[in-house]
């Protein structure tokens, strides 16, 4: 049976409130960027885009519910390690951090599901604009191009932007990088996205995080692995596979230009070395991660946030170990279990051919890019990282849709790529 149109005036009202939610969106994931100050700006948001999300009717997609019920375990865990630290104030703001960014996660995820193409378009233009204007804060930080700006946006000569830890800087850079790059590669070139790419490629470079270069590289290597696998044509592929090779001689180029400033080839020689001061010794991080797996071990349960470094001084550096730490056995195997079901969700729709099938392959590029990085560094609070993870269930729930018979997939001639909405 025939569902008749809705009227005029609910139709309206329907892509008012939708148009709203865009815009909250927009603001929301332009604020991510600003992550000095805690609570930032982005967290205030996202209590405005849920409200958004419920006067528009966004709705709780059955195909995240496994996403929902690990995060759900997950976050149970951290709750159930506060009662080795019971009354301290930051333990728990601690937890309430990790459970509000479980459900950051879970909204996305929702928000992503329906009306996919405009909500994730408005994403991408608001991720790579905040990201390029951090970028721009990082480079002039570091070159101290104007008072103060080395003091507010470079620490010990490496690019933060608007970051607390270059660390972090670093990787918040690789998904509206790979878009672009995206872009360049698979449908066409332009003196923009050029720039774009120059900028976001050099406050990565400048962040001088060797988890964040690693991070990039794997990235861009799945990227291209999987744009060239789903390329519709020949002549597809020959394009991906000359256009890389010309990336490759440009990112070459820019490096050089860059090791030309003595200070950044001194930065760079001393960060490009495998081992750091820091890893070695008796206080190093690898013995850190030996005296981890013991604990780990002995508090089945966790020990609790920041309880491993009152006890050993320094944190481990190391996501996996601190979620048994900090979330007990667990939630440390529903972490790990969350990480292989969204690389599976991820796997068993990025070959699919929908109008959101290239930010899906930069989503899952960039996902396993930071579950290699999670090995020297603690990714379990990275904000987007979550939205990460919402995007990829999100886009899989509209893909899973999509295939279900009675609807129509989209035909290869009927895809558009990431340069086209």
């Amino acid at each position: 049976m025939a569902v008749a149109p809705a009227p005029p005036m609910q139709a309206h009202a329907v892509a008012l409130r939708e148009r709203i939610l865009l815009m909250v969106l927009y603001v929301t994931v332009l604020m991510s960027s600003v992550a000095f100050i805690e609570p930032s700006p982005h967290d205030a948001l996202m209590g405005l885009l849920a409200v958004a999300c419920l006067v528009a009717g966004v709705r709780f997609e059955r195909h995240i519910v496994l996403l929902f019920m690990l995060l759900l375990i997950w976050n149970f865990g951290g709750l159930l390690s506060l009662l080795n630290v019971p009354g301290e104030q930051r333990t728990i703001q601690y937890a309430a951090t990790s459970l509000y960014l479980a459900i950051a996660g879970i909204l996305f995820a929702s928000l992503f599901s329906h009306n996919t193409m405009a909500r994730i378009v408005t994403v991408r233009a608001a991720y790579v604009l905040t990201a390029t204007i951090v970028s721009l804060a990082g480079i002039a930080g570091y070159f101290n191009l104007f008072p103060h700006a080395h003091d507010l946006f470079a620490t010990y000569d490496r690019a933060l932007g608007g970051f607390k830890d270059p660390n972090v800087f670093g990787p918040f850079l690789i998904w509206p990088a790979l878009v672009v790059l995206d872009r360049i590669l698979i449908r066409r070139i332009s003196l923009i996205d050029l720039g774009l790419a120059g900028i976001l490629l050099l406050g990565l470079l400048l962040s001088f995080s060797r988890g964040a270069w690693l991070h990039f590289a794997v990235s861009c290597v799945i990227m291209i692995m999987l744009a060239f696998v789903t390329a519709e044509t020949t002549r597809a592929r020959m394009r991906i596979f000359t256009m890389t090779a010309v990336a490759m001689a440009a990112l070459a180029a820019l490096l050089v230009i860059a090791l030309s400033f003595d200070t950044i080839a001194e930065m760079f020689r001393e960060r490009a070395q495998l081992t750091q001061s820091y890893d070695v010794g008796s206080g190093g991080r690898f013995t850190l991660q030996e005296l981890a797996i013991g604990e780990m071990l002995n508090f089945p349960n966790g020990m609790g946030p920041f309880e491993f470094s009152r006890v050993h001084g320094l944190q481990q550096h190391n996501v996996y170990l601190q979620t048994f730490l900090v979330y007990g056995w667990l939630g440390g195997v529903a972490y790990l279990t969350l990480l292989v079901a969204t690389m599976w969700t991820a796997l068993r729709t990025v070959c699919v051919r929908t109008p959101w099938q290239p930010y899906l392959i930069c989503a899952f590029a960039a996902f396993v890019g930071v579950v290699v990085e999670g090995f020297v560094i603690d990714t379990d609070h990275w904000r987007h990282f979550f939205l990460l993870l919402g995007m990829i269930w999100g886009l899989a729930a509209a893909t899973l849709k999509r295939t279900r018979p009675g609807n129509a997939v989209m035909s290869t001639g009927q895809v558009s790529h990431v340069g086209a909405a």
